[in-house]
C-alpha cells in the first residue's frame, strides 16, 4: 500500500495564519512560522501555505514572510497565492517552496500550466483546485480564495490540466473546508478514479475515521489538514497513530 502524507495547511492572510469556514469568516489562527516549526517537530511530511488573499487582492506573496517560515523546515513545502508568471514561480522557489500551487490564474490562462510544467517540470506544479457541489451534483471551479464562480466544470478542469503535464492536485471542498463533517467523497472519487497523478483532499477533516474513509473508500494519496490541527483537537502523531493501527502507512518519527 502507498505511503500515506499528512500535509498542515497554512491559510495565510498577511502576517498571520486564518482559517476560514466554506471560504468566509475568517479567524486569526496564529504567526506562520511558529505554526509551520510546530508540524514541522511533530511529523507533518509536508506543508501547504497559501496566501488565500493575494489573487483576490491582485497582489504577490510576501517572499519576506515565506522565507521566515521556511527557512528551518526541512519537508517539503508546496506554495501557492498570487503567481501569475514564470518570474513569480522563480521567486517563489528561491524563498523556501519547493512546489507552486496554481488555480485562479491558471483558469483564466490555462496555456500557463504548460509553460510552467515545460520550464520548471511536473513534480514542481500543483494544481490547486476550489470545488464546490451545485445544485445538478456536478462541481464547478472557484478562485480567488473560493470567491468567484468561473463557469468551468471541476472534472474537465481536472483532465485538461493532467494532460498540460501537472505533478499533483490539492481538492478543496468548499463545502466541507472548516466544518469537520468528513471530506466529499463523491468528488475525491470521481477525480481518482481516472487520475494517474496524486491526489491530496482537503476539506472536512474531522475525526480519525473522516480520515480513514478517504484514504480507503476514495484512495487519495495525501490528507491536506487545517482546522483540527490549529484547534489542536488532534495532533499529528495522534493522527498517524490512529492510521497506522488500521494498517495504512505512514511515515512515523
Amino acid at each position: 500500500m502507498k505511503n500515506i502524507r499528512i500535509i498542515p495547511r497554512l491559510d495565510i492572510k498577511g502576517p498571520n495564519v486564518v482559517k476560514p469556514v466554506q471560504t468566509e469568516a475568517l479567524r486569526v489562527i496564529g504567526n506562520p512560522k511558529e505554526l509551520a516549526n510546530r508540524y514541522y517537530q511533530e511529523g507533518a511530511d509536508e506543508l501547504i501555505y497559501l496566501d488565500i488573499v493575494a489573487s483576490l487582492y491582485q497582489r504577490n506573496l510576501d517572499l519576506d514572510l515565506l522565507k521566515s517560515v521556511a527557512e528551518n523546515i526541512f519537508i517539503p513545502i508546496t506554495v501557492g497565492g498570487g503567481i501569475r508568471s514564470i518570474h513569480d514561480i522563480n521567486n517563489v522557489l528561491r524563498s523556501g517552496a519547493d512546489k507552486i500551487a496554481i488555480n485562479t490564474y491558471a483558469v483564466k490562462h490555462p496555456d500557463f500550466i504548460g509553460h510552467a510544467v515545460r520550464e520548471f517540470g511536473s513534480q514542481c506544479i500543483v494544481l490547486y483546485v476550489e470545488a464546490k457541489r451545485q445544485i445538478d451534483g456536478s462541481y464547478e471551479v472557484y478562485t480567488d480564495g473560493g470567491r468567484e464562480k468561473t463557469g468551468v466544470e471541476v472534472i474537465n478542469w481536472v483532465k485538461k490540466a493532467i494532460d498540460l503535464g501537472i505533478g499533483e492536485i490539492l481538492l478543496t471542498s468548499i463545502d466541507r473546508d472548516g466544518t469537520r463533517n468528513g471530506f466529499d467523497l463523491k468528488l475525491l472519487k470521481e477525480i481518482s478514479s481516472f487520475s494517474p497523478i496524486p491526489v491530496i483532499a482537503h476539506g472536512g477533516a474531522g475525526s480519525p475515521d473522516s480520515l480513514k474513509e478517504a484514504i480507503l473508500d476514495a484512495k487519495i494519496d495525501a490528507l491536506g489538514i487545517s482546522t483540527i490541527f490549529h484547534y489542536n483537537e488532534y495532533s499529528i502523531p495522534e493522527i498517524k497513530t490512529c492510521l497506522s493501527k488500521d494498517n495504512i502507512n505512514v511515515r512515523i518519527i
